[in-house]
């Protein structure tokens, strides 16, 4: 039995920057844990079975998309919610990169009711945040996309509009896989495309591998009950 999860991944373009759209269908296998609590109406202990998702097992990049350059932003929140709502309601999420970008662009994707994940890069060490507001360190975004690239866990069709660029992008991990080199991963004109992309796979894997017993549920998404 398996789950599927439908994320949507935007790496926001600034000034000479494009903006870059992705969508990931995450899957993951499903099981059954039993769970014991007490009944409230006879005070006694009772077992139930449960269902949780484990981390997930595959990725397919569904859609990838581009924005012309000198896209405002506004455009570019239409366009994602055009996309969005192509998806079935209930099974997405949308994750957004802000960092540079500032609050008020992301508050356009809240009036939009898109929900975002808003994800600020960091060259920390731990990821930090509240509700749907996370700094992520660059190391963390770089190894889900680069393990997924290299354990075949990410499937990208030839015939998807840009994919060559990430298949590039494929052959440079190898390279650092020994090493904390990630700079070199945004080098280069096409880093917007391997960013989104990037996000989904991390946000897919946050919501998949989130250990139940510490899950709150906020606005679809899943956070560590610390936050």
């Amino acid at each position: 039995m398996s789950s599927g999860l439908f994320v949507v991944g935007v790496d926001l373009g600034q000034a000479q920057d494009y903006t870059a759209i992705c969508v990931v269908e995450a899957t993951a296998t499903e099981y059954r844990r039993t769970v014991s609590d007490l009944d409230p109406e006879y005070r006694v202990r009772r077992e139930l079975q449960e269902t949780y998702c484990d981390r997930p097992v595959s990725y397919e990049l569904r859609y990838l998309e581009r924005l012309p350059l000198g896209t405002f932003y506004p455009q570019a929140v239409e366009r994602t919610k055009e996309i969005v709502h192509r998806l079935p309601a209930g099974e997405w999420l949308l994750a957004v990169n802000h960092t540079g970008v500032g609050r008020p662009v992301v508050d356009l994707f809240e009036q939009a009711d898109l929900r975002p994940v808003a994800i600020s890069i960091t060259g920390g060490d731990a990821v930090q945040g509240e509700g749907r507001r996370l700094w992520v360190p660059q190391r963390d975004l770089v190894g889900v996309l680069t393990v997924a690239f290299q354990s075949s866990r990410l499937k990208i069709a030839q015939a998807l509009p840009l994919a060559k660029e990430l298949f590039d992008f494929k052959v440079k991990t190898d390279a650092w896989a020994a090493h904390e080199t990630y700079g070199a991963w945004r080098e280069g004109q096409h880093d917007d495309l391997v960013l989104s992309v990037a996000l989904a796979c991390w946000t897919a894997e946050r919501w998949f591998s989130t250990p139940p017993e510490e899950i709150v549920i906020l606005d679809n998404f899943r956070m560590i009950s610390r936050y």
